[in-house]
C-alpha cells in the first residue's frame, strides 16, 4: 500500500523556520569567514574556520534539515529516526563545509579551488542528506525517483559552490546579508527537492518502529542551536581583528614615544621665591 507524504503538517511553519535557520547560520559562517580570511595566525584560523564549518554545516545546512523533517508526514505509520545516523549526519554537513572552506581558504582563492571545494562539499550535503533519510523509520518502505535524486545533489553542488564563492568574496554586511538569503534559497531547494523524490509503501503488518520521535530530539537540538548563536555572536563581537591588533600597537607606540620624549627646556623668564622675574643666564 502506497503512504501518503505529506511535507508540510505543520503547514507553512517548519518551511519559515528552516530557512531562517538556513540564513541565520550562513550569516554567521560568512562572517566566520571573513575572520578566517583576516587572520594572521595559525590558531586563529583553526578557531575561525571551526566556527564557520558549525554555522553553514551545523545551522545552516543540517539543523535547516531537521526542522524542516519535523513536518515530514507518512500517513497510516509513525516516524521514528535513528539516533546515531541522526548524529552522523550532522557531523558530515560539518565536515564536509570544513573541507571546502579548507581548500579555497589555502593559500590563494582560485576558481579550481572553488570548484573542487564545491563538488566536494556538494556530495558531502546529499550525503548528509540522504543519511538522515536513512535514519528515518517508519512502518514501509522508502523508494527514492533518481531523476530528482540527481537533481537534488546537482543543486547541493551547486550551493556549495556558490556558498564558498561567497565565502572568499563577500565583506561588507549588505553583500553577507543578501549572500545569507541566497545560500538560504539553494539549501532549502536542495532539501525539498530531495524529499519530493520520496514515495512510500507500507507494510501490510505493522511492526515495531526503533529510534526517537522528532520531538525527543527537538528541545536538545533547539538549546544546542540556541547556545550557539549566541557563542558565535559572542566570539564575532569580542574577537579583535587584525586592524583591531593593528591599531591598538599604533597607539600604544604613541603612548610610548611619549613616554620617552626629553622634557622641554625652558628658556623664558622664570619666577623667584620673592616673586621677581630673574633672566636665565
Amino acid at each position: 500500500m502506497v503512504g501518503e507524504i505529506d511535507h508540510f503538517g505543520y503547514g507553512w511553519v517548519t518551511p519559515v523556520l528552516s530557512y531562517a535557520l538556513s540564513v541565520m547560520g550562513a550569516m554567521l559562517g560568512l562572517v566566520c569567514t571573513v575572520r578566517l580570511r583576516d587572520a594572521s595566525t595559525t590558531g586563529r584560523r583553526v578557531w575561525w574556520l571551526v566556527l564557520a564549518a558549525w554555522g553553514i554545516g551545523g545551522t545552516s545546512i543540517w539543523t535547516m534539515h531537521f526542522m524542516a523533517m519535523l513536518g515530514f508526514r507518512v500517513s497510516g505509520t509513525q516516524i521514528r529516526y535513528d539516533l546515531g545516523l541522526t548524529v552522523a549526519s550532522a557531523v558530515l554537513a560539518i565536515v564536509f563545509v570544513a573541507i571546502g572552506l579548507f581548500i579555497v581558504g589555502l593559500g590563494r582563492p582560485s576558481i579550481v579551488k572553488i570548484l573542487i571545494g564545491g563538488v566536494l562539499t556538494g556530495l558531502g550535503v546529499a550525503a548528509m542528506h540522504y543519511t538522515g533519510m536513512a535514519a528515518m523509520r517508519l512502518n514501509g518502505r522508502i523508494d527514492y525517483d533518481p531523476v530528482l535524486v540527481g537533481v537534488s545533489v546537482g543543486i547541493a553542488i551547486a550551493a556549495a559552490t556558490v556558498a564558498l564563492w561567497m565565502a572568499v568574496g563577500v565583506r561588507r554586511p549588505v553583500t553577507i546579508v543578501l549572500s545569507a538569503l541566497v545560500m538560504g534559497l539553494a539549501v532549502n531547494g536542495m532539501h525539498f527537492t530531495g524529499m519530493f523524490s520520496m514515495s512510500a509503501h507500507l507494510h501490510s503488518t505493522p511492526s515495531r518502529l526503533e529510534g526517537v520521535t522528532g520531538a525527543t530530539l527537538i528541545v536538545p537540538i533547539v538549546l544546542a542551536v540556541i547556545v550557539v548563536a549566541f557563542a558565535l555572536a559572542y566570539a564575532l563581537v569580542a574577537a579583535s581583528t587584525d586592524e583591531d591588533r593593528a591599531g591598538l600597537a599604533f597607539l600604544e607606540a604613541q603612548v610610548a614615544d611619549r613616554n620617552v620624549a626629553p622634557a622641554p627646556v625652558n628658556t623664558g623668564p622664570r619666577v623667584t621665591d620673592a616673586g621677581r622675574f630673574n633672566r636665565p643666564r
